[in-house]
Parts: C-alpha cells; structure tokens; sequence
C-alpha cells in the first residue's frame, strides 16, 4: 500500500530539514520569561476558582513529575536525577504534599479531575507506598472523575507483573512504556538494557489487567540504528501490538543535554537513513492496521486517540496529543509546566530551589507568560492545524472578531509555496493540511509562530522530520 511519505522528493525533504518547536503550547516554553512569577499565578488561580475561564466545566488536568532514575539513559533530554537512593522519593512526596496544599489554598479544593498523568524521569522509580501515597494526597484535594484518563510513565526495568496489578488498584487506567528500541547493540549505546521478552510479558499482564490503553514509545535515529535494525524493531512492535505508538525522531543536542554528550556522533545514522527509517515506520505501521494520528503518534483504530482524531475532538497539551477538551493543566513538581486560563507557568527546574521556596510557603514558579489577544487567536490557529489538520476562517473571525485574511495576509502570502509543493490547499473558506503535509504539520504550523518568525535561532529545536 503506497504512504504519502512515498511520494516526497528529495529537494522538499532538503527544504525542510530545519528545527522546529513540536507545538505542545503556543507561545512555547522557550518563550517563557522570569517576569511572570508566583503572583501571576495567583491570579490566574484565582480567576480559574471563580469560574471566569471557559474551560472550568471540563474539569482540570494534572500533571505531577517524578524526577529521579536509578541509570541514566544517554539520549534523554528530560529533567530528571539519576539516584539509586529510592528513600529520596519520601522527601519528594513531603513537598509535593505541600505544593498541593499552597495550589488547592487559592484554587479551591474539591475541583474535578478529568486527566492525570506522571511522568519524569521515572514515576516507577517510587516504591508502590509511596505511588498511593501520592494518589491519595491527590484524591483529598481534587475529586478524580470516573471517566477519566489516569496515566503513568513506566520504565520496564523497573515494574513486574505485581508492581502492574499494584497500579491498576490505586486506578490508573492507562500506562506508557519506554522501549525506544529492542536492538541489543542499539540499546547498550543508550546505556539502556531491557529484554525483549521482559517489555511482552509487562504488554500481556498490563491486558489482562484491564488497562484501558498501553502506548509504547519508540525512537528513531539513536547511535547504532541502521534501516535494517529498525524494522527488526517494528516487526517486534508489531507483535506487541500495543493501542498506541508514539515514534520520536533523536534530536542529538549535546550542547544543551549533558548525557548525550556521551554519545559518539559517528554512531548516529545518517540524515538520508533516518528519512528511510521513517519512511519505513509510518508504511509499516499503518499497513499493520494503525491510524496516523499525527505528527508522531499512532493508534489502533478503537483506541480513544483514534477515535478523537475521526471525530475531530483531538487536542494537544505539554503531554502531546490528548483526547481530554482543551482545559486548565495544573503542573505539579520540579520542572512541571502548566497552563491556567491564559496563562503558561513552569516550576523551578533544580529540587534546591524548589525545596527551599516551599519551605518559605511560595509556590515554585520560576517563569511563564501571561498569552496576548494576539497570542490567543494564533495559538487557536497552530493548534487546529496540529490536531484537526484545517482552519476554518469564520470559526476563528467569529471567536476572536479578526478579519483572517487580513490579519494573517503575510502568513497566507508565506503558504503558497507550500500550497504549490502540495503540503496544504487554501481557498476560499479556509487552509486545509493534506495528507503529504501532515508529515511537515510542524512546518506548516510554524509560518503563524510570530516569535519565531521573529527569531530564527532554531537550534534549541529538535528537526520537524
């Protein structure tokens, strides 16, 4: 079955072969500035207590992050402290606790829950004690919905088949795990060893167990891969055949990431064989039965992703793509962003400082932004074009009171290249991506981000493919 990704010349991929933010919030987190701090926060929670955001009736998000690892792996570019001291998860959870109570002070407690997730560094790097106890200082401060989705990040070298069961009780409902890739030498070049059959045995306990959605991450381009080792991989995956997949492409920034400074540059594939690696992945996986969600995500056709995605109820939050209505995300821990209203925070990145300003009883904002009229009606544009694909003009002049056309005449002027190598269609109602475009949806979404068109330092970004 021929893919789009077939029919893409060289020269289109040469052209945009460029770093790019992946859009989990618009303005992006790098836009972020110190001026905006705990008192602004305050505000928005304030204003989110009193119902004065339209999202208050979908219920909250919450994002909690868990920042330790027993080994580090070397391509990670998260935040996280590599310990094998499991007791400093108890001091962890004794701040969280206090950060919980300062949100809940000035937000209200009570507030309902639609969607959690933990992620890290390694969530399972806590004992089972101290998961639940998290989950129940959660549960005295927010009500958890019935319906809702409760996922957690789970390294397979850290969880059995009991430590599964133990997370099914305490509720989570939906689990991620790491595998990035099964090749052994591919993994030893990551400082990443995990067993095949040890990641099939978790899959199979995880289904007998109910949970609702297993997704799996994979990462193409690490040190060792080659066109002929991936597919090995897919051919793996594709036996797991978890609900979800979710293919990243290695950005090696060494510069920025300590860890990957480990990694020798002349064991990366090159650029022309990551292209084959994709382009193989995406044939592969939607031969196998897989919905292209988008940008790097896949989903079996009954798994909600997919669902959301047909029914045009996808959206796009700091986690990626989500089935949950675009509504207020309170970050929880070191380094956790959140969004309240029409603003964007993000925690203190060091446990130091985060200690040490909740010992003064301050919420550990360290930066954030509070979003512009003119941030608000571009942010509705990136994120319909990251989730739904398509525009529409009169659904953003009737929401925001813009004449489209006019106000975004340089950004329409900026898409006809693209319209013409066939990426989008634009008429007289609105931009539609086409199928070829959705795997350059980064690029098309970048010609609307007017910090970057303001700025084009983009080596902070990973590549858009």
């Amino acid at each position: 079955m021929s893919s789009p990704i077939d029919h893409i010349q060289p020269e289109l991929l040469q052209r945009y072969d460029v770093a790019g933010p992946r859009y989990t919030s618009y303005p992006t987190a790098d836009r972020f500035v110190e001026a905006f701090g705990e008192a602004d926060y305050l505000q928005a929670l304030a204003q989110c207590r009193e119902g004065l955001f339209a999202g208050n009736a979908l219920g909250l998000s919450l994002y909690v992050h868990i920042p330790f690892c027993e080994s580090l792996c070397y391509y990670c570019a998260c935040n996280k402290i590599i310990t094998k001291h499991h007791e400093r998860g108890v001091e962890y959870l004794r701040y969280l606790q206090r950060e919980i109570e300062l949100n809940t002070a000035h937000l209200g407690k009570g507030k309902t829950v639609s969607q959690l997730h933990l992620g890290g560094g390694s969530p399972t790097f806590l004992s089972d004690a101290l998961l639940r106890q998290l989950m129940q200082m959660l549960k005295e401060h927010f009500v958890l919905s019935p319906e809702g989705e409760y996922s957690i990040e789970v390294d397979p070298r850290t969880v059995n088949l009991q430590r599964l069961s133990a997370l099914a009780e305490m509720g989570f409902n939906r689990l991620s795990f790491g595998v990035q890739d099964f090749d052994a030498a591919v993994q030893k070049a990551v400082h990443r060893i995990q067993p095949e059959q040890q990641v099939f045995d978790l899959v199979a306990e995880s289904r007998r167990l109910g949970f609702e959605s297993i997704n799996t991450d994979l990462i193409y381009g690490l040190p060792k891969q080659t066109p002929q080792s991936f597919e090995r991989t897919l051919a793996q995956m594709l036996n797991l055949r978890p609900d979800r997949i979710a293919l990243y492409a290695y950005a090696h920034l060494p510069e920025r990431f300590k860890p990957q400074r480990r990694i020798h540059t002349d064991d990366l594939p090159s650029a022309s064989d990551k292209v084959l690696m994709l382009s193989n992945a995406m044939r592969t996986l939607m031969q196998a039965g897989y919905v292209y969600v988008g940008m790097d995500h896949f989903a079996l056709p009954q798994d909600a992703l997919a669902i959301a995605k047909r029914q045009g109820r996808l959206h796009r939050n700091f986690q990626g793509y989500s089935t949950q209505p675009d509504c207020d995300l309170i970050g929880l821990g070191v380094s956790a962003i959140g969004r309240v209203g029409a603003t964007h925070s993000q925690n203190v990145k060091t446990l130091e400082e985060y200690y040490d300003l909740l010992d003064q009883d301050h919420l550990p904002i360290q930066r954030g932004m509070g979003l512009s009229r003119d941030d608000l009606v571009r942010r509705t544009v990136i994120m319909a074009l990251m989730c739904q694909g398509r525009v529409l003009f009169e659904s953003i002049e009737l929401s925001h009171w813009v004449n489209f056309k006019q106000y975004f005449s340089q950004e329409l002027q900026a898409l006809e290249p693209m319209q013409a190598q066939g990426l989008v269609r634009v008429d007289a109602h609105g931009i539609e991506v086409t199928p070829l475009g959705w795997f350059f949806v980064r690029g098309v979404a970048m010609v609307f981000d007017k910090y970057l068109q303001a700025d084009r330092n983009r080596a902070r970004f990973s590549k858009i493919i």
